[in-house]
């Protein structure tokens, strides 16, 4: 008779390989399965991880092209060379799958590569190349298999001159023109990225802002920043037609007050979202229900079906790769038996890595206020800060937002230098409940980016330091 394995994870992305070396570190005999060559899933193949090595590469084009503020001279204007800009993102990608290869084989994970189908209770079966089937029997199953981008209907990627997020990833070159239709994360990276590299930039974005989740200030602070920068962008517009060119696309706009435009551009990114993959991979076979394509699960990440788990981008919660590794190690710790706390996710944090950054944990000042709260609010300019004036980043700011009572700290939101950074011990104060005094007793070193946390924190309470 075939092994049994305690845990079987449908997936190999950054909740599952987490699911995977958990349950190994959990003494479970555990067996991940992955359609792909290589691990990862796609936050380190095609998402979080190139695209960060691409805005990493166009962080640095722009500070040497400001060489000169900081007393260095470079004779000549930088040039973007993309075979060298792709290696290097393909390069940190290899070591990246790698890396999770590295730790499948530490933690002693059976790693079969093939298409995993449920085939049944307790049953998957996985298909190899060459048509080659494997059957697979588990205890408890974990649903790990991710999302793809969702192409939207007149806006289908050609990989030519309209892209999605994952072909324009390996652009050989950079296009004189872009338009980015999506305002969300995906778009405003990509539209960052390539407004370094020289190209003419267009955001179109249905919703009236830039990065429409964030804190309505922090929208605003971003699009201060990318008119200052020259990247140009259309709010509450949508493309109701588009034409393609032998050369190009023709972009017909129409806005919500009824004006309406042409824009021509060499190249035109759909970032208007991903859909999960849940398709096709047997669930209904043993009665995992779904809603429109996602997977519903209680707090413990447990599916309709008895024994069998899901996280990641297939339930309908945000679609972040910090977020799948907390739902991975929940769900383990669940089929462990250790009686785990659910996720609040109320307090998971969003990063955004354009040019200035943009992170924020919590409520906004909005949503705190339609919650009833007796809000209070603090403000402070990074341009009040000496860290940021010896970088030249003095763009943005960070917003906390309060409460009266208690002094609960109930949101921070960051547009500015190394925001997704500093977004760490924001989201540490609110999952510890701290009050806006604790923040600003807290002890930041200077000279640091920290200090505008402290600062304020400050502000809020009615007495800033430095403005």
């Amino acid at each position: 008779m075939a092994d049994v394995f305690d845990v079987a994870i449908l997936g190999s992305g950054p909740g599952g390989y987490a699911a995977a070396i958990h349950a190994g570190q959990a003494g479970l005999k555990t067996v991940l399965i992955e359609k792909q060559k290589r691990l990862g899933g796609t936050c380190t193949l095609v998402g979080c991880i190139p695209t960060k090595a691409l805005l990493h590469s166009a962080d640095l084009v722009e500070e040497i092209r400001d060489a000169a503020e900081h007393g260095i001279q470079i004779s000549g204007s930088p040039s973007v060379h993309m075979a060298g800009v792709l290696a290097r993102k393909n390069k940190i990608v290899d070591q990246s799958t790698n890396g999770v290869s590295f730790l499948m084989k530490k933690n002693k994970v059976t790693v079969v590569t093939g298409f995993g189908k449920i085939a049944g209770k307790g049953k998957l079966e996985v298909a190899g190349e060459g048509g080659a089937k494997q059957e697979i029997l588990f205890k408890k199953l974990i649903v790990a298999t991710g999302s793809v981008v969702r192409e939207f209907p007149g806006l289908e990627s050609d990989g030519k001159v309209v892209l999605n997020s994952d072909q324009i990833l390996d652009l050989d070159r950079v296009p004189k023109s872009l338009i980015v239709v999506g305002a969300g994360a995906v778009g405003m990276e990509f539209a960052s990225v390539f407004a370094a590299f020289g190209s003419k930039v267009t955001i179109v974005e249905l919703l009236p802002h830039l990065l429409p989740l964030e804190d309505e200030e922090i929208s605003k602070e971003i699009e201060r920043a990318y008119r200052k920068r020259k990247i140009d962008f259309r709010v509450e517009t949508k493309v109701e037609k588009l034409e393609r060119l032998s050369g190009g696309v023709k972009a017909h706009l129409a806005s919500k007050d009824g004006k309406t435009e042409v824009i021509e551009a060499e190249m035109l990114l759909s970032a208007i979202g991903r859909k999960p993959v849940t398709e096709g991979i047997g669930l209904e076979s043993v009665g995992v229900k779904t809603e429109r394509g996602f997977i519903p699960v209680d707090s413990m990440m447990r599916t309709s079906a008895d024994g069998i788990y899901a996280i990641g981008d297939v339930v309908p919660t945000q679609m972040l790769a910090h977020l799948a590794t907390q739902e991975a190690l929940l769900a383990v710790d669940d089929i462990a038996g250790k009686n785990p706390q659910p996720l609040r996710y109320d307090r998971c944090p969003g990063a955004t890595y354009c040019s200035p950054e943009v992170a924020s944990v919590g409520l906004t000042e909005k949503a705190a206020r339609e919650k009833g709260y007796d809000v209070k609010v603090g403000k402070f300019p990074f341009a009040a800060i000496g860290k940021a004036r010896i970088l030249g980043q003095t763009q943005g700011m960070v917003k906390i937002v309060s409460e009266n009572k208690y002094d609960e700290v109930l949101g921070v939101h960051i547009v500015g230098p190394h925001a997704t950074d500093l977004i760490a011990e924001a989201c540490a104060a609110l999952r510890l409940e701290s009050t806006t005094e604790d923040l600003a007793k807290t002890i930041h070193p200077h000279p640091t980016l920290s200090e505008i946390i402290g600062e304020a924190a400050h502000a809020t309470l009615g007495h800033p330091l430095h403005i």
